[in-house]
Formats: C-alpha cells, sequence, structure tokens
C-alpha cells in the first residue's frame, strides 16, 4: 500500500505561481509511474504532468512551458511547480503513483486562479 498526502494548493492571482507537493509512504519502491491529474467543475479528470521511474516526463499541451514536474526521492515527494498561472487552471489537483499491480490517488487540493 501508497499512501499519497498533497499539499500546496490555494488561491493566486493569474500569472501567479504555484507549487503542490505529494508526499508518499509505504510500498513506494513499487511505483513506476507518477503523475498530476486535475479535474475543473463539470469536466473530466485530466493528465497535467507525469514522470516514470526512468525520469521521462510528459505534460498536457495546456501546461507546457509552464507548469515542471519533479520528484525528491530522498524526500519520496513529488512537485508540480506550476508557473504563469490561468484561470483556466482552476480545478482540484490529485497525485497519482502506480506500480505494475496497483494505482494510489492523493485526496486532492484545490487551485483556483482569479482573473
Amino acid at each position: 500500500q501508497v499512501q499519497l498526502v498533497e499539499s500546496g494548493g490555494g488561491l493566486v492571482q493569474t500569472g501567479g505561481s504555484l507549487r503542490l507537493s505529494c508526499a508518499a509512504s509505504g510500498s513506494i519502491f513499487s511505483i513506476n509511474f507518477m503523475g498530476w491529474y486535475r479535474q475543473a467543475p463539470g469536466k473530466q479528470r485530466e493528465l497535467v504532468a507525469a514522470v516514470t521511474s526512468g525520469g521521462v516526463t510528459n505534460y498536457a499541451d495546456s501546461v507546457t512551458g509552464r507548469f515542471t514536474i519533479s520528484r525528491d526521492n530522498a524526500k519520496n515527494t513529488l512537485y508540480l511547480q506550476m508557473n504563469s498561472l490561468k484561470p483556466e487552471d482552476t480545478a482540484v489537483y490529485y497525485c497519482n503513483m502506480r506500480s505494475v499491480r496497483s494505482e494510489y490517488w492523493g485526496q486532492g487540493t484545490q487551485v483556483t486562479v482569479s482573473s
């Protein structure tokens, strides 16, 4: 089992920045995929950014150049640095980690970007 605890969400003005954190505990040695998803009201959950155990990153087109995913293996923490935020980035952001057999989700953290 893996437990994920997110933090760092909040209210920010357009153009501002936030950094989300996802602290993982438990059987994290089996994790081979880590990502951030978001879900806006009335919309489906979408992948924002991901990184594999090999360090390969992937970003949604809408956030490329503005968001950066990173991880600190020593702290078992996944980050999402979000710059140049826009009102359309407003959503609940979820941390996601996967192993071959299982998938884990954080509780979500609200990000609100005011215009």
